[in-house]
């Protein structure tokens, strides 16, 4: 399914405002298997709104206009596109309903002819609630196009899509996905991999989205039923998953899934504790964990150290050895993770320590992290480089390769 956004209004052209509408239904409509092909943003003209009306007919199968709903006379998206589809403009009784309610209740307001215009749908269209608004928003099929009209303002467009515009559309597109999310490795590389089945798509789609240290695919169909559906994206899982080494990073499925709650969940499954001493991250691993109900029957307790001291003192390291080895080094990674968990009992222990920024230390470069894992049996640790990132984002990404690191290691159990 391919869909057009234009968006009408002339301070978006003058750079009064920015047009935040059309990457949020791009972003929207890629999570429900709609493809955004052409984004046009036009003033507010009669003549080229009609011809770029003109030229989305022949491209696209939905077509979304944001803006000029409003009730002054450049607000003229719908009577635009009314005489675009020669169709006539109509009173919808609810969202009149509506109005006459808000004016009833503000007595000092003036009300003028125009302010129905809010209220006004194209003969034969489907209204869309406005919850936060006055102006009606509505959907139309005319010669297999899908009209979509929303007004501008995000504070009213955004409820309007989620609540009421894609459950339409799911409706009418009976469209089905899945989420397959994986660490590490790159969209690029992931691209790469995958550009065979990318390159001859068809039905279903796959489309990769980059986010902060992973990357998710969406795998789209349009199918009659949700078994049908099961059945495409069953096959192209398994192609993907085994006609590469993509499986080798796949964690899990979902919008909202993260490492953190795959992990956690392994850790309650297989009834295992977990505890952390965290130098570099300041205690994020133990709050992610700490975020899930039930968090207190696989998670102890934790440090949180900082200096060489307070490692020496609170871990009882030998702060002599610390010296030696420093703050950033494999040894007093190993030698967190295996105190941590010996002080508290635990079956496994993490520790993160390095380098978040913005100098270096220890003439360790920005981004290097060391991340220990120590069981009743044996202790590790594994060097890490993540470069070219923020403070915020070395943290958080090494987080998750803590996360990972222990996902490994309970799928050997």
């Amino acid at each position: 399914m391919k869909a057009e956004i234009i968006a009408v209004g002339t301070e978006i052209l003058t750079g009064q405002i920015v047009n935040t509408n059309a990457q949020f239904l791009s972003e929207k409509f890629a999570e429900n298997g709609i493809d955004v092909y052409f984004q046009t943003a036009v003033g507010d003209n009669e003549e080229r709104l009609l011809s770029v009306l003109s030229i989305a007919k022949q491209r696209s199968d939905i077509v979304v206009l944001c803006g000029g709903l409003g009730p002054t006379e450049d607000d003229l998206t719908k009577q635009v596109l009314a005489k675009f589809l020669e169709k006539p403009l109509i009173v919808d009784q609810e969202a009149m309903t509506k109005l006459d309610a808000f004016f009833a209740t503000r007595p000092t307001a003036s009300r003028t002819a125009n302010n129905d215009r809010q209220a006004q749908i194209i003969l034969g269209a489907k209204a869309i609630k406005n919850p936060t608004g006055l102006a009606v928003g509505s959907m139309i099929e005319v010669d297999k196009t899908t009209y979509v009209v929303l007004p501008g303002p995000p504070s009213e467009l955004k409820p309007m899509v989620t609540q009421f515009l894609l459950p339409l559309l799911k409706n009418e597109a009976i469209l089905y996905s899945r989420v397959l999310r994986f660490f590490g490795i790159g969209e690029s590389r992931l691209v790469t991999e995958l550009s065979d089945i990318i390159a001859n798509q068809t039905d279903p789609t796959v489309a990769p989205y980059a986010k902060i240290g992973e990357v998710t695919l969406r795998l789209s169909t349009k199918a009659k039923t949700e078994e049908e559906a099961n059945k495409k994206l069953d096959k192209l899982e398994h192609e993907i998953l085994n006609t590469s080494t993509l499986k080798n990073y796949h964690y899990g499925y979902g919008d909202d899934n993260s490492l953190a709650e795959v992990v956690f969940e392994m850790l309650r499954q297989k009834k295992k504790t977990i505890t952390a001493a965290e130098s570099l991250t300041a205690g994020l691993f133990q709050s992610q964990i700490a975020d899930f109900p039930g968090s207190s029957s696989v998670f102890k307790g934790g440090f949180v150290t900082y200096s060489l001291e307070e490692k020496s003192r609170m871990l009882g390291i030998s702060l002599e050895d610390l010296k030696d080895n420093g703050v950033v080094s494999a040894f007093t990674a190993e030698k967190m993770a295996e105190q941590s968990r010996r002080l508290t009992d635990s079956d496994f222990g993490v520790s993160l320590t390095g380098v978040a920024g913005p100098e270096t230390l220890e003439g360790q470069p920005v981004g290097t992290v060391y991340i220990g894992l120590a069981t009743e049996d044996a202790v590790f640790s594994q060097k890490i480089m993540i470069g070219g990132r923020s403070r915020s984002d070395i943290r958080h990404i090494a987080t998750m390769y803590s996360f990972n690191i222990l996902r490994q290691a309970l799928l050997k159990l």
